[in-house]
Formats: structure tokens, C-alpha cells, sequence
């Protein structure tokens, strides 16, 4: 008797980046899409029916740290979040606690813990220590880094360090000869620091003065910087987080100059304003800040033109007492969890302004996979891709921090509360179901790094 001819279908509602399947079915052998079609399904060993509800390609976090707060520990619960958010692979930046990923000697012992620890796959950016690094650069490449990172602000000398001109410049040209992208934190170090000392001085450290000394100069001052590098040696440079529309329209002007320009999104640009910090204090410190709401206006305009490269979360999970504000904005940890959010967010703000929800399968999936070198292994519902699947139940939900799975003193959410059009039904790794709505299947060990598939960058053009 002839067997089935897939392991495994799902069915529901198929998101592409340009349209949706109804009635759709995915079949999936061993850990691989191998057909996709509409209507009547084929037989196959196991149905998973999700008639009425969305699949998406399994998100793809191009920005987040799980290692930031805690060390590569974090690894474990920050991927047990993921799964229960739909995002499939993770990719994580380097600056680790209490050793950043700056050869590739520690990034292969990260990726020895990724194996160990996580809950979904993950790629993994390197970057290079404050002096004498630029050497470890075709190492890290060699061993499989997605991408690198560097900052034009310091956040510690050792694990977060400013990159001066001169070393910005050679690590650039060496990152170039790898093919690689380089993303940048780009904040002026300088007008940060004198703003930020000059608030405290005054006694100005109420929650707004984050936002004040952080102002929209200090980013685009430093995308400026970070382009005229990138033209001259001829990398691929990316903001790692606009929060102004600006930074997209000069990231276009350099790439009509030649260079390779690109930035991102972080989703809370996409719906936070000042406003939210006040009422969130510490729980929404992040940086760059919240903006206006005129800007938030402008940055959706800048997605909608297609001048953003993709939408992440820059989730960085720091525990609770490190975010409670007592009096100090300055005194505490910056960034806000975000990854078990992330698809019902992003699904509910594009229904809020009737958007549609391929949008999330094309900025949310595709696109960073794309930029991270992980297409079309990654970010796809296509013949040939891993079977990375997000479901989401379109309805009516409440998101609720104590629902995140992640350790006890990062349970908490600057989305806590908030209205949500969907939730995640369900979400399959390599064709696994790791998450079932209720409780993540998954365990340690299920998640794999995945090294980067391509040498060339992607400008998210044509």
C-alpha cells in the first residue's frame, strides 16, 4: 500500500507577501514545505486544521538579545517566548553579558548554547571589540555570523562600546570584503551626553527627559556619520532602529548616491509615542525614544512607500528592577520586551488602519530573512523552505504579561493591556508544532543556529 505523500498538512488561510490563499494547505515531509495548494487537500499521515484562521511564515526577529541582562542562559526563556509568539528564528545580537560576540572562537561556543538552550532557531551577529578587532571580522564571517553590529554610542566599554571614525572606517571595508551587512546603533555620543548631563544637573530625571535627551538630532546626526562611511568603503550599512522617518528618507538618498543604505523599524515606532512613557516610566524606556505622534504618522508613511527594510522588536528582557522608576529615568535599563507581542501586535495595528496582513509576511518574515542572508531557508511560505509557521486567530483578546513564558522577573510587557485583533494559535518549527496555543511543545535543544545561506545583502529593491 502507498504511503501518504506528506508527513504532514496544514491548512487555513495562506499569508503570502502579495496575497492570501483561502482555504489553503501546506504539506510539509520531514522538515520541509514540499507542496502548497488551494482547496482540496491530499492525504497525508497528520492534518492540522486551522480553517478560519491565518498562516503566516513563521516570523523572523531581525533584532533582538537574549543575552543582554542575564548571559547566554537567556537564551532558553527569550526562545520559549518566541515560540509562543510565532517568531521561528531569532536573530540575536552580540552584546552578550559579561563577553560580547567578537571572534569567532565565542561564536561558536553561543552557538554550543543555542543548540543546548533554545526553544526556536537562531542566526547571530557578530561585532568587534573597542580596539584591535577589526582582524576577527572574516572569522566570524567564516563561522556563520548573519550579519554584524556596531555602535556610535557607549553603553559599556567592554560588552557595548563605541566604535571610533578610524576603527568605523577599517571595520567597515573588512565587512565589505565579507558581503556581509553591518547594522548600527546610531546615537550621537556626544550631544547624548552633555543633554543627559546637563537634565540631571538641572534635576530634570522625570520619565519625558529620556525622550529630551535623546532627540531626533542625536539619531540623524549619526545616520549621516554611519551613510558617509558605508559610501566610501562600500559597505552595506543599516540603522539597526529608526525612530524618525527621516532616517529612511536618508538612508534613500545615499542609495541614490550608490551606497548600500538601508534601516529598520522597531514596532513600538509604530505605536508608542511620549505619551506612553509617562505612563509607563521605566517600562518604557528604550533606545532610541518614544517620538510624537506626528512622527509615528510619518513613520508608517515610510513603511508604506517601502523605504523601511523590515519591522523587528529589539526585544531586550531586563528584569523588573531593573525598568521600576524611582525618581531616576537615567538610572535604568533601556529596551522593553517584545517578542510573544509581536505577531498579534503587528497583525492588530495593520487592521487598525485596514492595512493588509500580507504586510507581516513581507516585513515581519521575508524581508529580514532577506537582509540576514536566511532566504529562502527562512521567512517563506514556498516549496523547499523549513515548514516555519505562525497561525493567528483574528478576534477579540487582551494581552496580558503574566502570560509571557519567559523567566519570572522579565514578565512584563509595555503592551500589557493593550486590545488585540489576534492571538497565536499555533506555531510549527521545521513542520513541529512548538506551540499549540496553550502551552509551548517545544523543549531545550529543540532550536538550531542557522548560519547565514548567502554572501550577498539584500536592499529590499525590486
Amino acid at each position: 500500500m502507498d504511503q501518504p505523500p506528506f508527513d504532514r498538512l496544514v491548512r487555513g488561510d495562506l499569508v503570502l507577501p502579495d496575497r492570501v490563499l483561502r482555504d489553503g494547505w501546506i504539506g510539509v515531509r520531514g522538515e520541509i514545505i514540499a507542496a502548497i495548494g488551494e482547496g482540496p487537500p491530499p492525504p497525508a499521515r497528520e492534518v492540522a486544521d486551522h480553517a478560519g484562521r491565518l498562516i503566516l511564515p513563521g516570523l523572523v526577529d531581525g533584532h533582538m538579545h537574549t543575552s543582554s541582562a542575564t548571559g547566554w542562559p537567556g537564551i532558553e526563556g527569550a526562545t520559549r517566548s518566541a515560540a509562543a509568539g510565532g517568531v521561528t528564528t531569532c536573530v540575536d545580537m552580540p552584546y552578550d553579558v559579561p563577553r560580547p560576540v567578537t571572534d569567532a572562537a565565542i561564536l561558536r561556543e553561543k552557538v554550543e548554547w543555542v543548540e543546548r538552550l533554545a526553544h526556536v532557531d537562531m542566526a547571530l551577529y557578530g561585532t568587534i571589540r573597542k580596539t584591535g578587532g577589526v582582524d576577527a571580522i572574516p572569522g566570524l564571517a567564516e563561522a556563520g555570523a548573519c550579519s554584524f553590529k556596531l555602535s556610535t554610542y557607549e553603553y559599556d566599554p567592554v560588552r557595548f562600546p563605541r566604535i571610533d571614525h578610524p576603527t568605523m572606517v577599517a571595520a567597515f571595508r573588512a565587512i565589505a570584503e565579507t558581503g556581509l551587512m553591518v547594522a548600527v546603533h546610531n546615537e550621537d555620543q556626544e550631544l547624548v551626553t552633555r543633554l543627559t548631563e546637563e537634565a540631571r544637573a538641572r534635576g530634570d530625571t522625570s520619565p519625558i527627559w529620556h525622550c529630551r535627551t535623546r532627540p531626533p538630532l542625536a539619531e540623524t546626526m549619526a545616520d549621516l556619520e554611519i551613510f558617509e562611511i558605508g559610501l566610501e568603503t562600500g559597505a552595506h550599512v543599516h540603522i539597526a532602529h529608526s525612530s524618525l522617518a527621516r532616517g529612511f528618507e536618508i538612508a534613500a538618498a545615499f542609495r541614490r548616491m550608490g551606497a548600500r543604505a538601508t534601516g529598520e523599524a522597531c514596532i513600538q515606532y509604530l505605536c508608542m509615542t511620549e505619551e506612553d512613557i509617562l505612563r509607563l516610566e521605566g517600562f518604557g524606556k528604550c533606545n532610541p525614544p518614544f517620538r510624537t505622534r506626528e512622527e509615528v504618522e510619518r513613520m508608517w508613511r515610510a513603511l508604506a512607500a517601502g523605504q523601511v527594510a523590515y519591522v523587528s522588536t529589539d526585544h531586550a528582557p531586563w528584569p523588573r528592577e531593573r525598568k521600576v522608576y524611582a525618581g531616576d529615568i537615567f538610572a535604568l535599563g533601556a529596551g522593553l520586551t517584545g517578542l510573544q507581542s509581536f505577531a498579534p501586535l503587528m497583525y492588530t495595528l495593520l487592521a487598525e488602519r485596514g492595512l493588509p496582513v500580507t504586510w507581516m509576511a513581507r516585513y515581519c518574515a521575508e524581508r529580514p530573512a532577506r537582509f540576514h542572508g536566511l532566504f529562502p531557508k527562512k521567512g517563506a511560505l514556498r516549496v523547499g523552505s523549513d515548514a516555519d509557521l505562525c497561525v493567528l486567530e483574528p478576534g477579540d483578546f487582551v494581552f496580558d504579561e503574566r502570560d509571557i513564558l519567559d523567566r519570572e522577573d522579565a514578565r512584563w510587557s509595555p503592551y500589557h493591556g493593550r486590545r488585540m485583533a489576534a492571538r497565536v494559535a499555533a506555531t510549527y518549527l521545521r513542520g513541529r508544532c512548538v506551540w499549540d496555543g496553550r502551552e509551548v511543545k517545544a523543549t531545550p535543544g529543540t532550536g538550531r543556529f542557522v548560519p547565514r545561506q548567502t554572501r550577498g545583502t539584500d536592499l529590499g529593491e525590486g
